[in-house]
């Protein structure tokens, strides 16, 4: 059996298996303590704060977000982020979405000429990102999450899974509908993608496919995850929230929710 083979065999028996009862556990007083704020979802009730003048150079700036030019923090939530994209999807504006979705995952990270501001100036300037961002909107309503992430794939400079995958989300919930096969998208990051390599590591030492982790710690790398690798992430997440709502209290069908808690809660 190859590696790819050892992994499959991997993937398939964490869809068998799901989350852990340690995972369970975690994620059930992860809830206890947030299930007041967050039962209807993440929509509104995740807000980030960001720090608008130290986004000062970077065109186009959403007109919805707190403008440039104001003293001190501001924060934005899921539901307006997914409002700030719809909108600027419906105008064909393709990088000033990008804008909102970046400075919403960098949040307070962003600080003027680090590698927030700067990383997304140099990413804006990229000859034909539009083009770019356009394909993938079309292939995510068209063919699914799955194709959307091919196209961009090692596509933009600077641009990786970490934050495309942010707009790949907010575009899934701002679109008014997607025609393509499987599950919408989700954010896939290196915490997340730090849970998902538990979670393999555990399993291929207690079947045997993987008894020291190193299938485990390449298929779910810190970036660079391969098309497959989103699609085998997108797959266990929508049916790991459905197991999670089984378990009492958690809102139904919200792998976004889900997402959300597990890059919060650590259970190892």
């Amino acid at each position: 059996m190859n590696r790819q083979d050892r992994a499959n065999a991997v993937d398939q028996e964490m869809m068998t298996r799901l989350l852990p009862h340690a995972a369970l556990l975690a994620l059930g007083r992860w809830w206890n303590d947030n299930s007041a704020r967050y039962a209807t979802g993440t929509a509104g009730a995740h807000t980030v704060r960001y720090t608008p003048s130290r986004w000062a150079p970077i065109t186009p700036w959403p007109a919805a977000l707190v403008q440039p030019t104001h003293n001190g923090d501001a924060q934005v939530s899921r539901a307006e982020v997914t409002s700030i994209v719809g909108d600027a999807l419906w105008r064909g504006a393709f990088r000033e979405a990008l804008v909102a979705t970046y400075v919403w995952g960098k949040g307070k990270r962003g600080t003027p000429g680090g590698s927030g501001p700067a990383t997304l100036g140099r990413i804006l300037a990229v000859e034909g990102l539009n083009a770019a961002l356009a394909t993938a909107v079309t292939a995510l309503s068209d063919y699914g999450a799955r194709e959307a992430y091919s196209t961009l794939h090692h596509r933009v400079p600077g641009l990786g899974p970490s934050f495309f995958t942010k707009f790949l989300y907010f575009t899934g919930k701002a679109l008014p509908s997607t025609h393509g096969p499987g599950p919408l998208p989700l954010i896939l990051d290196r915490v997340l993608s730090q849970r998902l390599r538990s979670l393999a590591a555990a399993v291929g030492r207690e079947t045997g496919h993987d008894p020291d982790g190193s299938v485990a710690a390449w298929v779910w790398a810190d970036w660079n995850w391969s098309p497959h690798r989103y699609d085998v992430y997108l797959s266990f997440m929508h049916e790991a929230a459905r197991q999670v709502a089984g378990t009492g209290g958690w809102p139904p069908e919200a792998p976004d929710l889900l997402e959300y808690a597990l890059f919060n809660a650590a259970w190892e």
